[in-house]
This record gives structure tokens, sequence and C-alpha cells, in this order.
């Protein structure tokens, strides 16, 4: 099964200039935790978590109606193309201890999101995958020193 048959289409953007208290009040509407940043042409650039709004704004004392997504976002995030085995995403999921993936097309633009949750629904018979991803992604990590 490829990443595009189990993944949640439609996922909407931040992006880099909106202010940190529009794209809260979007993951709000949105009823999510993760939304994705795009800069020109639905090219993915980071990602703003409510973790993020809390930890970089709100606690540092910034005002959220000033603060670009920008100065908050987190970079350098995982991805999987829409092309590639489900197993595929599933393994650096686990791999990376992380809940959620952006699935992007080979142009690197944002077309989904592929979840846990996906994994369980999407995977029928073979709840392997999402019983040995739920797994890793829940070993405890090492504290950092």
């Amino acid at each position: 099964m490829k990443v595009r048959d189990a993944m949640t289409r439609g996922a909407e953007c931040a992006r880099p200039d909106d202010t940190v208290a529009d794209a809260a009040r979007r993951m709000r509407d949105l009823d999510v935790g993760p939304l994705p940043v795009c800069g020109d042409g639905g090219r993915l650039e980071g990602m703003l978590t409510d973790r993020d709004v809390v930890v970089r704004v709100v606690a540092e004392g910034r005002d959220p109606r000033s603060t670009k997504v920008a100065e908050a976002m987190t970079g350098g995030v995982s991805y999987c193309f829409e092309d590639e085995e489900l197993e595929e995403a599933a393994r650096q999921m686990g791999e990376k201890q992380i809940r959620r993936l952006v699935v992007l097309d080979r142009g690197k633009r944002l077309v989904g999101i592929i979840s846990l949750g996906d994994l369980a629904v999407e995977t029928g018979g073979s709840r392997r995958v999402a019983g040995n991803t739920l797994e890793a992604v829940s070993e405890p990590a090492a504290p950092k020193a």
C-alpha cells in the first residue's frame, strides 16, 4: 500500500509571514496541534506545533500578535513522499519517534499528512504495521544532558 492510499488529504498550511496568533486560531479552528508551514508554491518550510507556540512564544514573553510563524516554527521537518510504501513511512515514524509525518509530492509540495491513526485505520489486516510503529514512537527517550 502506498502512503497516498492512507494519508489525510487537504492539509492546510500557515505561511512564514503569518502571525503566531493567526496560526494558533487556525489550529483551533481545524482542531489540530501541528500546522505545516509552506512558502511559495506550497513548498514545505517547517512545522508550527502547539508546543512551539507555548515554548518559543508564550514562555519567552513574546507577543503572538506580532511574532511571525517563521520565528517560532520548527525547521528540518521529517517527511515522506506520497508514492512511497506505507511501511517506509511507518518505519520513519518509529525511528524518529513522531506520531505524524508530512506527505509531499515529488515536487516537494504538501499533499497531506499521515498519522498513527491513519496507519491504524488503513492497514486493516496488517495491525502489525500500526502496532510496531506505536510501540517505537512510545519508547521513552533518554533525557537530554
